[in-house]
């Protein structure tokens, strides 16, 4: 039994952390935001039929479970688990990010929830398919087996540097020169900018060792510099916000006339996607 809920969270953390990389973009999205407070209950009904077809036409050929298929009845199951997954990981960003509060209206809340949720839903579906490859040959494995273990794993940690360097700067790229980061900064007092912090450290950890995606043994067997799992994952997300405050310098956003406060806030906020951005970068490599 204790093995049979092993398997099952496993699977739910693999769907959860590939909707995260797909569907964190569209939340830094105001557009969305003020449609999805608009949007009538007819169209949100529309939307998530839609939303389901697309993830069943994806379940349909393979879906986020590692399990064999026997047929439509899990392609149905599944899509049922990857919508829920997408929504609920649609909700959890949106309230983490104070888009939606307990004094939001009803209609409100599951107009954003429904918008949201599409991403979410699909890059749940699509995780398997696109990042569930072969794990690559080590260095060790593939020529040198006598070769020297310390250059080797200070190679494999600059890649790292580097992988997240470049992930979190794609990300944060394309969201630092909106509006999205300032609006989201004005709600961030510092209870929520810790929890925001926490969230991006768990949801990085949880793509790059415990989803299940390309190289996650490997990974964590590594033993050089900053190579263990908590480790890695502390400094790739020092990196993401080295690399978010450079992106909001480049992009005049933040400037040296204002407070330290604003800084941190700015930099945690667009830490998040940026983060994400780091571990798809590194679970690239």
């Amino acid at each position: 039994m204790k093995q049979t809920w092993k398997k099952e969270l496993d699977e739910i953390i693999r769907g959860v952390s590939g909707g995260f990389l797909f569907g964190i973009p569209l939340v830094y999205t105001m557009e969305v935001w003020h449609i999805g407070s608009q949007i009538d209950s007819s169209l949100m009904l529309l939307i998530l039929f839609i939303t389901y077809l697309l993830v069943f036409s994806l379940n349909s050929i393979e879906g986020f479970r590692r399990k064999k298929r026997k047929g439509w009845t899990d392609a149905f199951l599944e899509s049922n688990e990857a919508l829920a997954i997408g929504c609920c990981c649609a909700t959890f960003t949106l309230l983490l990010l104070q888009k939606i509060t307990l004094i939001t209206p009803l209609e409100e809340v599951l107009g954003k929830i429904v918008f949201e949720a599409v991403p979410f839903a699909i890059g749940t579906a699509l995780s398997r398919i696109l990042l569930d490859g072969k794990p690559k040959k080590s260095s060790n494995e593939s020529g040198n087996p006598q070769g020297n273990e310390q250059s080797i794993n200070v190679n494999e940690t600059l890649a790292d540097v580097s992988a997240s360097f470049m992930g979190a700067m794609i990300v944060a790229f394309s969201i630092a020169p909106t509006d999205e980061v300032r609006v989201l900064a004005v709600s961030a007092s510092p209870p929520w900018l810790i929890l925001i912090t926490m969230a991006s450290l768990l949801i990085s950890y949880m793509i790059v060792f415990a989803a299940g995606f390309t190289n996650q043994a490997k990974r964590k067997k590594q033993r050089g510099l900053f190579q263990t799992p908590e480790a890695e994952t502390v400094i790739s997300y020092l990196i993401a916000l080295f690399t978010s405050g450079l992106m909001l310098l480049f992009f005049q956003q933040l400037n040296f006339n204002m407070t330290w406060f604003l800084w941190l806030q700015y930099t945690i906020i667009l830490g998040l996607p940026a983060a994400i951005g780091g571990a798809a970068g590194r679970i690239a490599i």
